[in-house]
């Protein structure tokens, strides 16, 4: 699939992870974004703190509007276990199960074991997790409410390809009211770029809207990690309201 004809066609991704093998050297990249419609939404900003990376207000007064439950996160962990990725607080819960485990797909199973969608109505966002303990493989997970309200929980043991990644994210990419869940499998797409800094600034770029429509974009990050052991390498962070 072309890379970038799909980017383009995703007027609102929602919160995507976006993850694989960079194409000239054994490093794995794991991007995690963020787009937003509402005012709570684009008051977002990804920060870099001690062991990962951080979803916390970029305005402050803007989020009296929004669940601070929902707004504020760990987007990415890592530690001597590996690197985990999700768009909520579950990121805490799969990365304490990192060390019980060499099974990526099992650490997110016992991680996500009380977890559901996001109390979000009427649009109940999935909750979206990748984990990466070392090797060429990684783990992804989608939460999303089924079609009488149930819990859907899948799971995806995903190969790591030179110059590939697996996309997945909250939404379909349309921008609709209520918004639909993204359906089906990770994504496999090609990675444009050999480093976080590239590969950071070609996904945004990338998800610029057109002509005429409102920018949705609010946060890009990615980081490099030794394929060996998950070391991390390098991260790069745009936040649009950062300039």
């Amino acid at each position: 699939m072309n890379t970038k004809d799909y980017l383009k066609s995703l007027e609102y991704p929602g919160r995507f992870i976006f993850a694989g093998q960079i194409k000239s050297a054994e490093e794995i990249f794991l991007v995690y974004g963020i787009t937003g419609r509402s005012a709570a939404s684009q008051a977002r900003r990804i920060i870099k703190k001690e062991s990962g990376l951080w979803v916390e207000p970029s305005t402050p007064e803007l989020f009296v509007s929004g669940n601070p439950d929902l707004l504020i996160y760990p987007a990415m962990l890592y530690s001597a276990h590996g690197v985990v990725v999700s768009n909520g607080k579950h990121t805490e819960d799969i990365m304490r199960e990192m060390a019980n485990t060499q099974d990526p797909v099992q650490a997110l199973i016992r991680g996500l074991r009380d977890w559901k969608y996001e109390p979000d109505s009427p649009i109940y966002t999935p909750r979206i997790s990748l984990v990466f303990k070392g090797g060429f493989r990684i783990a992804a997970s989608i939460i999303k409410r089924g079609e009488l309200g149930g819990v859907i929980k899948e799971y995806f043991d995903l190969p790591l390809i030179p110059g590939k990644g697996w996309w997945f994210m909250t939404y379909s990419g349309l921008n609709l009211d209520p918004l639909p869940a993204f359906q089906g499998e990770p994504v496999s797409l090609e990675v444009e770029g050999i480093a976080a800094e590239q590969i950071a600034g070609w996904i945004y770029e990338t998800l610029a809207p057109a002509t005429g429509k409102q920018d949705l974009r609010v946060s890009v990050a990615c980081v490099c990690a030794s394929s060996d052991g998950a070391e991390v390498k390098e991260i790069k962070i745009i936040n649009r309201q950062d300039g």
